[in-house]
């Protein structure tokens, strides 16, 4: 039985991948073929790319739902409210009805390798004082890392969570001010447990995981797990037997297409331009790629080659 129907369904949220029906004490996750590169939503489509993305949430869902409590109720449409059975073909492989919370407004980032922002950040504060150890959001890296470098171990990097604009990266001090240090330590010890037992998967199937992020919310008192997870849209994915310190790396994840992107002269304010059809299609080759050696063939939902 339906613990809620919506007759005329209206977006909650339309974000840059994702649209968001509200149900209530559920809410509809459809998650879209759109990219996005530098916060701007690009104008071409990559063909499955929501299907690819939801199926790998599933999995992860599964395989690391024994760490903490997570949002995911079903993605069988038969479960869904009927107005959006009756519309099954826009949500068939994209969808999740999962619980409705209330999100933390951090992302919870853990980073293995010194890439991305870190590394520029890391690279700007190393300049200003050569020789010096860098201090940065915390924690004290010493002056010689190269880029892409393997950290020591693993660091927590919380981001402010901007609905418009740039995320920033802060310190997991900064974090406590804003959530308590109950919460603080909860999301932390969470956010490195589910990248340490991720990472030692993938590293069996060949990929590295510098880095990732998590979302969290607060539902009937606890906080669970929210929104998509390790995804080659809010991770990045590395091939292990191209790794190589000192430089930037090929990737499954949407890394290729801002490189390509660098090669243009955009601004990266909006309109951002359109992707040529072989961007568009190797795109898609490494989201299929990271998804067949992620998932194993018994546990995919998803038939895409």
């Amino acid at each position: 039985m339906e613990s809620s129907t919506v007759s005329n369904p209206e977006t909650f949220i339309k974000g840059k991948v994702r649209d968001v029906y509200d149900l209530d004490d559920r809410l509809l996750i459809c998650t879209s073929d759109r990219i996005s590169a530098y916060d701007v939503i690009l104008p071409d489509p990559v063909p499955d790319k929501g299907k690819i993305l939801t199926a790998m949430s599933l999995f992860w869902f599964d395989y690391l739902g024994h760490v903490c409590p997570h949002h995911l109720i079903s993605s069988d449409v038969s479960t869904f409210p009927q107005s959006f059975r009756s519309r099954a073909d826009e949500f068939v492989g994209r969808s999740m009805l999962v619980k409705k919370a209330q999100r933390i407004d951090f992302e919870c980032v853990v980073r293995g390798y010194i890439t991305g922002s870190l590394w520029k950040e890391y690279k700007t504060q190393r300049d200003l004082n050569p020789g010096q150890p860098v201090s940065l959001h915390g924690y004290t890296f010493p002056s010689d890392l190269e880029e892409s470098q393997k950290l020591p171990k693993p660091i927590f990097t919380p981001a402010t969570k901007a609905d418009e604009g740039h995320d920033e990266n802060v310190s997991v001090a900064y974090m406590t001010k804003f959530v308590g240090q109950d919460a603080a330590l909860l999301l932390e010890r969470y956010s490195h447990q589910l990248y340490s037992e991720a990472s030692a998967y993938a590293a069996e199937k060949g990929i590295i995981i510098a880095d990732t992020k998590f979302e969290f919310g607060w539902h009937n008192g606890e906080i669970i797990l929210i929104d998509e997870i390790l995804s080659p849209d809010s991770s990045r994915f590395w091939p292990a037997d191209k790794y190589q310190i000192g430089r930037s790396q090929e990737s499954f994840d949407k890394q290729y297409v801002r490189d390509y992107l660098q090669t243009t002269d955009w601004d990266k304010t909006p309109p951002a331009p359109s992707l040529p059809e072989d961007i568009l299609r190797n795109t898609r080759a490494r989201y299929v790629e990271a998804y067949h050696r992620l998932v194993p063939a018994e546990k995919r939902v998803l038939d895409v080659s």
